[in-house]
């Protein structure tokens, strides 16, 4: 700050002494030594007034907008998290009262494949009624498996081994993909009654006879 003083006191200076018209006669700033280093003084006074005053009003500046940041943030946190809560109030709305343990055995029960009645499958002879569209040729080698593992199933008095139920699922699966290379021959009920008649077989087989 001295040297800047002393540089503004030195060009003031040359301003009245040495400037156009020289002495005191010329176009100087001051009409004194003393006068031109009061002026320098008082325009540093001046620039660093203004240069604190700058610098001032753009911390005050960046103060506000960081204030500003941080309250959109907090409500775009607050929003947020308020619109998961309606979401997981809206779809519990939706989904109805929790179910309790006995309840969701009693559905499971209900949405079992239903058991084939004993003119489908008799539970003495083993003897299995297929669906019309089940007799074809086609379908003749699953046939015969199936009727001689549930022929022998009625024998035991209804027990079967694991080795019996496994190929019941085997036998029931090929019979399916073959049926599926030939769904287009049928009409859609027909296939429907077809494929649930030998998901039932699968059922049977896992649950005691009679």
């Amino acid at each position: 700050m001295a040297a800047l003083i002393a540089c503004l006191v030195g060009s003031v200076a040359d301003a009245k002494w040495g400037g156009w018209g020289g002495g005191y006669g010329g176009y100087g700033w001051a009409s004194t030594a003393q006068m031109g280093a009061d002026m320098g003084l008082a325009a540093v006074v001046r620039a660093q007034g203004y240069a604190n005053l700058q610098n001032a009003q753009a911390a005050k500046g960046w103060e506000e907008a960081k204030a500003m940041e941080m309250q959109n943030r907090l409500r775009w946190t607050e929003t947020y998290f308020e619109m998961r809560k309606i979401n997981r109030e809206k779809r519990a709305e939706e989904a109805g009262p929790l179910i309790t343990h006995d309840q969701a055995i009693a559905l499971a029960k209900s949405a079992a494949q239903p058991r084939l009645a004993s003119t489908q499958l008799d539970p003495v002879t083993g003897h299995i009624e297929y669906p019309l569209i089940l007799t074809q040729d086609i379908y003749k080698q699953y046939r015969d498996r199936l009727d001689s593992l549930f022929a022998k199933r009625a024998a035991s008095g209804g027990s079967i081994r694991f080795e019996d139920f496994q190929e019941i699922q085997t036998t029931v699966s090929r019979f399916v993909e073959t049926l599926k290379k030939h769904v287009k021959e049928y009409a859609s009920g027909d296939y429907g009654r077809a494929r649930n008649f030998l998901d039932s077989l699968v059922t049977e087989a896992r649950s005691p006879a009679g």
